[in-house]
């Protein structure tokens, strides 16, 4: 890091790292509930998942074109706190369980894809394509850091506190991350990364204006933008697949709510310990050396070796080794390269496209691979037949990921050109 990069530097790895913890410790609630209802059920909350991601697009898009960063960030964080604190109460008071279960389950679907995307949003509009590469290894391992004490947190509150109680603390955890935001913005102006990179010649934190709709159009006409939605698609395709396994595992292991809480949350907990640590060590000097595309190739390759192992040994301790391995890889590495690769679009484009990227393209993929997967099932495939048909699925994501590094430094030489 340089000089005038370090308080910028820090309040993003705090940001990311309060952010994530508030995720982590509602995560395990979440997959409970998720299986409190039937693994066969899952489809169909994957389904609702996608059809309110699409249905937030034009509020999303109305806000983003309006409202200041300054306000936007802070606003969408606090309306997020106020869900929990319902949500708090229709547990606590034993509400309509069943339904409060659902409409949880599909709630923070949506809230940690959409928190996520937007703190990576601000992350590509801070910072240039260079700085990312160094940094972005160093602001994920915030991330890391928080999935780290989120499911620690879970683990040793779950049984004596209760499932419910854990929210009161994820809100808690949020609220700091919206005074990281906000020290964010004041920090800012030292990293002197205002060069515009579109044609828009507005300060970074001004309202993006233009149409609801415009993230939409955006990825469809550019290649570019839709290469990377393609690389979201496949990585929920791949992930969706895995997941289900996880929760038929976890759902014949115990009918305790808490008990099945505290299992999500030691997964959670191991596959944090292994990401932070090639965080902090490998993340920055891998993308550095090798770009962002290489980078973000990885994963497809740690995919195709899972599912290949997967099929030879349809075991237990296979699917459980593989899904640590693959979300340390994306966390750790293609995740951080990935959001690299919008560093070289316009201010518009970081949200608006990026939006629809993150989190309706994502949550899409997943409702359509879950019924996949159900179909698949329904049709007498077992899980090695399944798991050899997604080889070559992740061997052409792992060329798509090579192919936006090539287009990525292109479009970073184009920018250094101009000016």
């Amino acid at each position: 890091m340089r000089p005038e990069e370090v308080r910028a530097l820090l309040w993003s790895f705090a940001y990311f790292f309060f952010l994530l913890a508030a995720y982590y410790v509602l995560r395990p609630v979440r997959d409970e509930m998720g299986i409190a209802g039937g693994v066969k059920n899952l489809p169909w909350l994957f389904t609702a998942t996608f059809i309110v991601m699409l249905a937030v697009v034009p509020v999303f898009g109305a806000m983003v074109a309006r409202i200041p960063r300054r306000r936007f960030i802070p606003l969408v964080y606090h309306f997020f706190v106020a869900n929990i604190l319902i949500f708090w109460l229709l547990l606590t008071f034993k509400f309509a369980m069943a339904d409060t279960a659902k409409v949880f389950f599909v709630w923070i679907s949506v809230f940690n894809l959409f928190a996520v995307s937007v703190f990576w949003s601000f992350m590509s509009d801070l910072y240039a394509s260079e700085q990312g590469k160094r940094l972005f290894g160093f602001i994920a391992a915030g991330g890391s850091a928080g999935a780290l004490l989120g499911p620690a947190i879970a683990v040793w509150l779950a049984e004596p506190v209760g499932r419910a109680n854990l929210l009161l603390i994820a809100a808690l955890l949020l609220e700091f991350a919206v005074l990281c935001a906000m020290r964010l913005e004041s920090a800012a102006d030292a990293l002197k990364t205002n060069t515009p990179i579109s044609n828009t010649t507005a300060p970074r934190e001004a309202a993006l204006g233009g149409s609801w709709i415009a993230g939409l159009i955006m990825v469809a006409r550019s290649p570019y933008l839709a290469g990377i939605a393609l690389w979201v698609a496949l990585l929920s395709l791949a992930g969706t697949f895995l997941y289900f396994q996880q929760a038929s595992i976890v759902s014949a292991l115990t009918d305790d709510p808490n008990k099945r809480t505290a299992i999500f949350a030691q997964i959670d907990l191991a596959v944090s310990l292994l990401t932070i640590t090639v965080q902090f060590l490998a993340t920055g000097k891998l993308i550095r050396r090798f770009g962002a595309g290489p980078a973000a190739a990885f994963l497809p390759l740690v995919f195709a070796a899972g599912f290949l192992m997967l099929a030879l040994t349809p075991m237990l301790w296979v699917v459980i080794a593989f899904q640590a391995t693959q979300r340390a890889a994306n966390f750790a590495i293609s995740n951080p390269a990935r959001e690299v690769l919008f560093t070289v679009v316009g201010r518009e484009e970081k949200y608006k496209a990026k939006y629809v990227i993150d989190n309706v393209v994502f949550r899409g993929g997943d409702a359509a691979s879950g019924w996949l997967f159900h179909a698949l099932r329904g049709l007498g495939m077992e899980l090695n037949a399944i798991a050899l048909a997604a080889v070559p699925v992740a061997l052409g994501w792992f060329a798509l990921a090579l192919a936006l590094g090539r287009s990525h430094e292109k479009r970073t030489t184009d920018i250094s050109k101009s000016h």
